[in-house]
């Protein structure tokens, strides 16, 4: 699933492409796509037509488009296009829609842009889907988002993102840390590779417990994710196969600088001892022992 960099890659893309523009006509080609939306498609595309693009924002691994004010709605409750990826879907642009993506088998839902151009959301697996919302407060009262994502944590690349509070939060939590970096209403963005290469990069074990961990030692776990991510998202983010792509269809290549994620049985790339995958979760950690000493036996902590 795109975690935090894929999905600024693809913020980044969309902004380009629709900050200025009118949704002339939009269409939803399958119903789970507007499965959030509870009026349903049909509903969804008739509110889209004739709104204007303002910006194209992002907290987490949630996209959404802020649309221009009608009529006396203050600034901070207007409408918003909220996107979420999923495990496969894609935002596409194209120029004509007789173009490749109109018979696109994974086409559900596209909308044109008052220049002419078609932007496409594919999904594969459709897990991925679009809902109008409007903006409200989060939860720490600090940023105007979708009244739906109020409760997901802010991510490490947003302005009110206080690392201090956050490491304290986890601190708190009677858990593994890695299960603690996934939740996102602790910290948003992270997920299963991301969260693997940051306590790879910090030496410490996926299943220690965060609340026996000191505090500087989850600091620099927050530190860590921080900066493999910004790693990943100067190359474009990770692809590890055709479903995860741009707005124009290129893949990310940060894949080739993980240091554990997905390198069973390779050499770690600070000691040589070989990458080990651990069941965690219904999914995968790949840790390097050595570097990550596990829990001691008898401490409570999972093996």
């Amino acid at each position: 699933m795109p975690e935090l960099p894929e999905v600024e890659t693809v913020r980044q893309g969309l902004a380009g492409h629709l900050v200025g523009r009118t949704i002339v006509v939009a269409r939803a080609h399958h119903p789970r796509v507007a499965r959030r939306h509870r009026a349903g498609g049909a509903d969804l595309c008739t509110r889209l037509a004739g709104r204007t693009c303002v910006s194209v924002e992002r907290r987490g691994k949630y996209l959404w488009v802020l649309f221009a004010a009608e009529g006396e709605a203050p600034a901070d409750e207007r409408d918003v296009l909220v996107a979420h990826l999923g495990m496969s879907g894609q935002f596409r642009v194209s120029g004509d829609l007789s173009g490749d993506l109109s018979d696109h088998p994974h086409l559900r839902f596209d909308a044109q842009l008052d220049d002419g151009r078609w932007l496409s959301f594919l999904d594969q697996r459709t897990f991925g889907g679009l809902a109008l919302d409007h903006l409200g407060p989060d939860a720490a009262g600090r940023r105007a988002v979708p009244s739906s994502l109020a409760h997901i944590g802010a991510d490490p690349f947003e302005p009110s993102f206080e690392p201090a509070q956050v490491a304290a939060a986890i601190r708190r939590r009677h858990s593994e840390i890695k299960r603690v970096l996934l939740d996102q209403s602790v910290v948003s963005g992270i997920g299963n590779i991301y969260a693997d290469e940051a306590l790879w990069m910090a030496r410490v074990h996926p299943a220690r417990s965060a609340h026996r961990l000191p505090a500087p030692t989850i600091r620099s776990v927050i530190d860590a994710a921080t900066d493999v991510m910004a790693q990943a998202l100067e190359q474009g983010g990770t692809s590890f196969d055709a479903l995860y792509v741009n707005v124009n269809g290129e893949s990310g290549y940060f894949e080739r600088s993980l240091a554990v994620y997905g390198r069973q049985d390779e050499g770690c790339r600070r000691c040589g001892a070989p990458v080990r995958r651990l069941h965690f979760m219904n999914r995968s950690s790949f840790v390097c022992q050595r570097c990550q000493r596990p829990p001691r036996p008898g401490s409570n902590e999972m093996p």
